[in-house]
């Protein structure tokens, strides 16, 4: 038989001025994050306050020289339409019998998530002698801490990208600069559905040791 529990059993809150356990806290946010496609996601969006947080988090990213190589730009409702009709274009670009059918469903895609921002990196910021491959890692490493400031926020997100990315259609809509490249969009908002979370990678799968046996690729 279960006896109640008594007030004195439950455990005492910890000290105002205790240190909080930053690695279990860290590693449960981590593990919490997952991809929730844009189609499962639905109001409310962040609010203002919250997407600052969510932007600054962005900010706390490794930057070489802080040349912030990497910019994000929000795509609000009123700018739907011309998102949809850039991507029924890219489409129509390089698939010339695409149906209508089709390119419906490649201009609906720019009407999911709440918010929707563009990922952006710089191949020509500040000093040129900072290769692509360190500013894209850069941007990564914003990204990931903007969907790590979402989680802990409570909302879902997603990241997505396509050959409509790489469109001159895009590039003017989004009036991107010379050495701009568009990296991903990423989508924001409240959870409405979810699919059962992915099994992650074991660290032997994708650590190793000099000198010792890689992992099989």
């Amino acid at each position: 038989m279960l006896m109640p529990t008594r007030p004195d059993s439950v455990p005492d809150a910890p000290a105002p001025d205790a240190t909080p356990d930053w690695s279990a806290m860290t590693g449960e946010l981590i593990q919490a994050r997952q991809t929730v496609l844009p189609k499962r996601l639905g109001a409310p969006a962040p609010d203002l306050v919250q997407q600052h947080a969510i932007l600054t988090a962005a900010g706390a990213a490794p930057d070489h020289g802080q040349l912030l190589p990497w910019r994000f730009i929000a795509v609000p409702d009123d700018h739907r339409s011309a998102l949809a009709d850039v991507f029924a274009q890219s489409l129509r670009e390089r698939d010339a019998s695409a149906t209508p059918d089709q390119l419906e469903q490649a201009r609906e895609k720019a009407h999911r998530s709440p918010w929707l921002l563009l990922a952006v990196v710089d191949a020509e910021r500040g000093d040129p002698e900072v290769d692509l491959l360190e500013r894209t890692l850069s941007a990564g490493c914003a990204v990931q801490n903007l969907l790590l400031m979402a989680t802990a926020l409570g909302f879902g997100s997603a990241l997505t990208s396509g050959k409509a990315l790489k469109s001159e259609p895009l590039r003017q809509l989004f009036a991107l600069r010379a050495g701009e490249q568009a990296l991903c969009f990423v989508s924001i908002g409240t959870v409405h559905s979810r699919r059962k979370p992915r099994a992650r990678p074991a660290v032997a799968d994708y650590f190793s040791t000099l000198g010792s046996t890689p992992p099989e690729a």
